[in-house]
């Protein structure tokens, strides 16, 4: 949304033409004697070497897993291993012509690329680079296994040994690899030569690598980013949403920075197979992916297919290419190739011939080129052989290291058990992702008018005479997420925003009016509606170095950005061995009044998956600094808030919410009102019905309750409910969450086990009914109302005299829903 583009009906309805341009494919037709006067003989060695290696190195982990030996070094590798054996020439074409500055992210069949953009690094850093890199990778524990058992002679030779050995030693689970052994195959990488997340899941990397691309425009970091996807990934939605994310027309027509898309080519390894699909005749209908850049954008993404079985082709596209992503990406490059190995060791191979696979064979990069080099006079036949010797003896040694117990170990989970749980948060505290910056804003923060605003209101939400004070008047939950935020982004360079109708429109429910004035477009903007792209994006955002609040407006809109929550969001500061840092916050909003698709509380989808944090703020008070101890952590942070009480305002903290800025630490929970017979924890906005039940439980039944609002789900701290529990002897655990396998079912069995001597009656949950949220005129027989606990007080807990319950509590009514799944 945006005041400043007109969309002018005359323009709009006149009759026109779109027109595209031809695109290239197989263009560069040269060979090594063509191209003798461009490259150097050592330069042309070392694009065979690395072919080599990246060969050998397959070849060697397609013995292991199917033979159970290599070069007579026995070992067993239960794990994955996606083999590339066919495309090394694609890799090491790419990476030739890549700096260290420029960032690659992958697939599941990603190791011929790590490897490539590890060597490719090797050799543009200089010595005293490299050693510092090894010796303090990890502390020097990789580096160290290299520096006992290597004998070469130049820091370049050790650099090699242990890039291959680290890559290696991860495929086998060793904690000397480059993730600990915790990505393992689909999952390893190496940032200090600029190779990060590969990625099991297909198409996975395209939306991360575009939030990494994003990154580099907005802190204006040298170099570009490669998304290495396959083309059986097209067919993914997310694919799709990256490719026009990395396009939108505002970074051309809006962003103030003056330049073009994202810095970032979309390179697909099209080998012509999605697993056994064939993409082209089959399952797909592009017939060259390439094809798809013209449906993104006017530039058609300078869309060209390439030969990936001429490493100087795609070393040529890639210079050419390189440049134009940076000065007016992105760019689709489509790099036509082949693997001679099946999708895995165990593939049956049953979905093409053997006819088919004789013709690649016979077209092999790595023997065209050794004849290439061989009749330019470049190398004699002897020379080539040397090399080939040498490269299977850099591969078998580093075999033989990592297999070695003695000096490749695997964690140890008998001496630390607790190690991967240490991994699963990084707890950090950092209020600037780079101190030496200085953030981009467009006025002084005293000058915004939401500020100035804002020191008019009343922070608490009684006059001095305990009257109500007018919402006009009032500082509401909305505007104690505001304030966090945007105090953030005067301390932090690095934090941006976005998600669905951000800007201009001042966000969902009002929380960011007031940005739009302060801040620039690269920093604060409108994402398409493409909730993978944007939760994808902000997550490579965030491993990159940056700080990131995206949105998706609704917490049902969770189910478009599933993966990229479950899989990719809360896995990689693990899977990285702590290596990388996830400083996003994602925020949602819990709704009412629409409906069946627009009212759910889906929390327990976010607490079933290790690695996020999850809030849910109730108060003014509490909303703010949950806000800002998010946003000074380092790890994803789901943030819910409850569309229900965007402004109240707040009636619990003592003095109201303060102007200066404080933190609430994520994981504890706040009595909000003291008791002593009865104890209720309250998650999100059910705390304004559980307050009416327990002032009639008091009033009338002489119940005292002690009410707990939960705040946060994941990280808890169960301590202040043990203590209440251990006094009043009964609980009822309520939220709008539907009952059924919701995070209330997990409080309640933890208070159980935690409670157990102390409790009179089991824990009640009293949430929502297990239906679909009908439309707003029926929310009161849908969502927990203040009779529905007091009801549940008298059928399940503590009898109450004179009560007559009107709706079912009994156990004989909740075994007849569960028997009915309802």
């Amino acid at each position: 949304m945006t005041k400043s583009l007109i969309i002018d009906p005359a323009r709009r309805r006149r009759p026109d033409t779109i027109r595209f341009s031809d695109i290239p494919v197989n263009a560069y037709q040269k060979t090594v004697k063509d191209e003798k006067g461009r490259f150097s003989k050592d330069e042309l060695m070392r694009i065979l070497r690395d072919m080599l290696i990246i060969r050998n190195f397959e070849t060697m982990l397609n013995d292991i897993k199917t033979k159970g030996e290599h070069a007579g070094i026995a070992y067993s590798n239960p794990g994955p291993a996606h083999l590339a054996i066919g495309q090394e020439a694609a890799y090491v074409g790419q990476a030739y012509a890549l700096d260290v500055d420029d960032y690659i992210f992958g697939s599941h069949r990603s190791h011929g690329e790590i490897l490539a953009k590890g060597l490719s690094a090797i050799e543009k850093l200089q010595d005293d680079e490299l050693t510092e890199i090894m010796k303090s990778f990890l502390e020097g524990k990789t580096y160290r296994v290299i520096e006992k058992t290597t004998k070469a002679t130049t820091v370049k030779e050790v650099a090699k040994e242990f890039l291959i050995y680290g890559v290696l030693a991860e495929i086998f689970a060793r904690e000397t690899g480059f993730n600990k052994g915790l990505g393992g195959s689909m999952h390893a990488f190496f940032t200090p030569f600029g190779s990060y997340p590969n990625n099991a899941i297909v198409g996975g990397s395209a939306d991360i690598a575009t939030g990494a691309a994003l990154f580099k425009r907005v802190n204006r970091k040298d170099g570009i980013v490669v998304c290495n996807i396959g083309d059986g990934s097209v067919g993914c939605g997310p694919v799709y949403e990256s490719l026009n994310f990395a396009a939108m027309d505002q970074l051309r027509m809006l962003w103030e920075d003056g330049g073009g898309g994202l810095p970032i080519i979309f390179n697909i390894f099209n080998n012509g197979y999605g697993m056994g699909g064939q993409t082209t005749g089959e399952t797909m209908a592009y017939g060259y992916a390439a094809r798809l850049g013209a449906g993104i954008c006017d530039t058609q993404m300078h869309a060209e297919t390439v030969d990936g079985y001429n490493p100087l082709a795609v070393i040529d596209a890639y210079q050419r290419k390189r440049l134009l992503a940076k000065e007016d990406g992105p760019v689709l490059l489509e790099v036509l190739t082949y693997r001679m190995s099946g999708h895995s060791p165990s593939d049956s191979d049953s979905y093409r011939t053997k006819e088919e696979k004789e013709l690649w064979a016979n077209a092999d990069s790595i023997e065209s080129f050794k004849k290439q080099l061989v009749e330019a006079g470049v190398a004699e036949p002897g020379e080539i052989e040397a090399v080939a010797a040498r490269t299977h003896e850099d591969i078998v040694n580093a075999l033989r290291l990592s297999v070695d117990d003695s000096l490749s170990p695997r964690i140890d989970l008998e001496r630390n058990p607790n190690l991967i749980a240490d991994m699963m948060f990084s707890n950090e505290r950092i209020t600037s992702m780079d101190p030496s910056a200085k953030p981009e804003v467009r006025m002084p923060l005293e000058e915004n008018p939401r500020v100035k605003q804002l020191k008019t209101k009343a922070r608490f939400a009684l006059d001095e005479k305990g009257n109500p004070v007018p919402k006009t008047k009032l500082y509401q939950l909305r505007d104690g997420l505001f304030e966090a935020i945007i105090r953030k982004f005067y301390e932090d360079p690095t934090l941006v925003a976005y998600g669905e109708d951000n800007r201009d429109w001042g966000g969902a429910f009002a929380v960011y009016r007031g940005l739009t004035e302060s801040l620039p477009y690269s920093r604060f903007f409108n994402a398409p509606i493409s909730e993978a792209a944007i939760v994808g994006s902000g997550v490579g955002y965030a491993m990159c170095g940056g700080r990131a609040v995206v949105e998706l407006m609704y917490a049902d809109f969770l189910g478009r950005a599933g993966d990229e929550v479950f899989n990719q969001m809360s896995k990689w500061q693990a899977m990285s061995a702590g290596i990388l840092k996830m400083p996003l916050i994602l925020r949602m909003s819990v709704g009412s009044k629409y409906g069946a698709q627009h009212s759910q509380d889906w929390s327990a989808l976010c607490t079933h998956i290790p690695g996020l944090k999850v809030v849910f703020p109730a108060t003014p008070y509490d909303a703010k600094g949950l806000m800002n101890a998010a946003l000074n952590g380092t790890d994803p942070v789901i943030f819910l808030e409850s569309q229900r009480i965007y402004d109240v305002g707040e009636l619990f903290h003592e003095g109201g919410v303060p102007e200066e800025n404080y933190e609430i630490e994520i994981g504890e929970p706040d009595i909000k009102k003291r008791g002593s017979d009865l104890t209720i924890l309250s998650v999100g906005a059910t705390l304004y019905r559980v307050l009416p039940a327990a002032k009639t439980l008091e009033e009338k039944y002489g119940v005292s309750a002690e009410v707990i609002d939960a705040r946060s789900l994941v990280p808890f701290n169960y301590e202040k409910v043990v203590e209440s529990v251990k006094k009043t002897g009964r609980i009822v655990v309520t939220g709008d969450a539907c009952e059924r396998g919701s995070h209330l079912k997990d409080f309640a069995q933890n208070i159980s086990e935690l409670c157990f001597d102390y409790l009179d009656a089991p824990p009640v949950v009293v949430g929502a009914k297990n239906w679909i949220t009908p439309s707003y005129e029926l929310e009161e027989y849908f969502f927990p109302q203040p009779d529905w606990i007091i009801d549940a007080v008298h059928e399940k807990i503590l009898p109450l005299p004179g009560h007559v319950a009107k709706h079912r509590f009994t156990y004989t009514d909740q075994l007849d829903r569960l028997k009915k799944g309802v």
